[in-house]
C-alpha cells in the first residue's frame, strides 16, 4: 500500500482542498496517533479540518480506490462555508442551524444511539456467524477423522494397474 499511498501524496501535492500525509506510530507521530485513536497499521483517516475528530477510511487500500476518495474530500460544509455544501446538505444544515442547541444535541445523541445500536445487533450477527462456523468446521473435521481411515482403505483395497 504505501507506494499506491506515496503516488497520491504526490498527485495531491499543492491541492488546496486535501492533504495527503502519514504519520509514523511509533517515533515521532506517536502522540498524534494517540490523540486520533490509530491503533493499528495502516489506518487511514480524513479530516474535514482542524477540529474534526476524523473519520476511519475502510475502502479500497488500491491507488484508483484511494484516489476516488481522496478525489471526493474537500473543505467542509458549514455555516460560515455554505458554498461547500451539496444543494440538499445545504438544506438540512438550513435545517439544523435553526434548531436549538439543546435539540441539536439530543439529535446528536439520539443519532449516535441509532449507530450504536446497529453495530451491536451487527456484532452479535457476526458473532453467532462465527459460532455456527465453528461448529460447522468442528463438524467437518470430526467427519474427515471418521472418513478418512475407510478412504485409505478404500484406496489400497483397488488393485494396482499392471503395466
Amino acid at each position: 500500500m504505501k507506494p499506491d499511498w506515496d503516488k497520491l501524496a504526490d498527485e495531491f501535492e499543492g491541492s488546496e482542498k486535501v492533504l495527503v500525509a502519514d504519520a509514523d506510530c511509533t517515533a515521532s507521530g506517536k502522540m498524534l496517533c494517540q490523540k486520533h485513536g490509530v491503533q493499528g497499521y495502516p489506518t487511514i483517516k480524513t479530516f474535514a479540518g482542524p477540529d474534526d475528530p476524523g473519520e476511519k477510511y475502510e475502502g479500497g487500500r488500491d491507488l484508483d480506490s484511494l484516489r476516488k476518495h481522496a478525489s471526493s474530500l474537500g473543505p467542509p460544509c458549514t455555516l460560515d462555508a455554505k458554498e461547500n455544501c451539496q444543494p440538499d446538505h445545504l438544506k438540512m444544515l438550513e435545517k439544523y442551524s435553526v434548531m436549538s442547541k439543546e435539540r441539536r444535541e439530543a439529535k446528536i445523541v439520539k443519532l449516535q444511539n441509532a449507530l450504536k445500536k446497529a453495530e451491536a445487533e451487527h456484532e452479535a450477527v457476526q458473532k453467532g456467524l462465527s459460532e455456527k462456523y465453528e461448529a460447522s468446521n468442528s463438524a467437518l473435521e470430526k467427519l474427515k477423522d471418521e472418513l478418512q481411515p475407510q478412504i485409505k482403505l478404500l484406496t489400497a483395497a483397488t488393485p494396482a494397474k499392471k503395466k
